[in-house]
């Protein structure tokens, strides 16, 4: 059992590293930054419905075979985030967006993909307890999904106004609830299937929801020929990317 233990730790902490990944942008000036953060957004949305439907939507079928049941999860999943927007007054906010005043979209992608890489840590850790080979395989697996999507992500908290450093941080943060699925399936044992299974499903509408009600309706705004085709080709590279890790799978 140490084995599996220290295995998973392991992998769940290499996930939540990579959320770290936006460090990178930290030596670009504001404009530079600017100039991509529509490019990131695109990606962020590609990769978010890519994610969903490519990924986590055949997962769910498989786990909820009663389509009515997955569509039912999915649209609770959607409604919450909605719901949620409306509580806090996110699409009537006519504050501009600043450190200060950071659009809640933050917020929103924080839980979605707090959910998801919390599902990870929990896909991760049960994959170790059948094999330890299996274990592995599944975190090389996630860690390569986990590189475009922790971009995207990094892209939507700068989006929402929040600073380089604090988007780090709360991406990390994000990432870390990988290490808390890890330890509830470690502690518990994968009897916890379905309530993972209707995790998936809550997931999947709550990127649909980011991705279709926030993120596109930005990028509808850009109407320069030449920057819309750039969008579309991020946004095209967001969801090929994660067409293109199904062979991995």
């Amino acid at each position: 059992m140490f084995v599996e233990w220290s295995y998973t730790l392991l992998s769940v902490l290499a996930i939540s590293v990579v959320s770290l990944i936006g460090v990178v942008t930290l030596s670009f000036s504001d404009e530079r930054l600017r100039k991509l953060l529509l490019i990131l957004v695109s990606f962020a949305a590609g990769s978010l419905l890519g994610g969903a439907l490519l990924h986590l939507l055949p997962e769910a079928a498989e786990a909820l075979p009663d389509t009515r049941m997955l569509a039912f999860w999915i649209l609770f999943g959607i409604t919450m985030f909605f719901v949620l927007e409306k509580i806090i007054h996110w699409r009537h906010c006519h504050v501009v967006t600043s450190q200060d005043h950071p659009h809640p979209v933050a917020v929103s992608n924080f839980i979605g993909d707090g959910l998801h890489n919390f599902i990870d840590g929990m896909v991760i850790a049960a994959a170790y307890l059948v094999n330890p080979h299996l274990g592995f395989t599944t975190t090389v697996a996630v860690l390569l999904h986990e590189i475009p999507q922790e971009m995207g992500d990094f892209g939507i908290l700068i989006h929402a106004g929040l600073t380089k450093r604090k988007a780090l941080l709360y991406n990390f943060l994000s990432a870390c609830l990988a290490i808390v699925g890890a330890l509830v399936v470690l502690s518990i044992g994968i009897s916890l299937q379905g309530f993972q299974d209707v995790l998936v499903a809550f997931t999947i509408g709550g990127f649909v929801y980011i991705a279709s009600a926030d993120l596109i309706p930005e990028l509808k705004k850009e109407t320069e020929l030449r920057k819309s085709i750039i969008q579309l080709i991020a946004f095209l590279a967001g969801v090929g990317v994660m067409a293109l890790f199904l062979l991995i799978e």
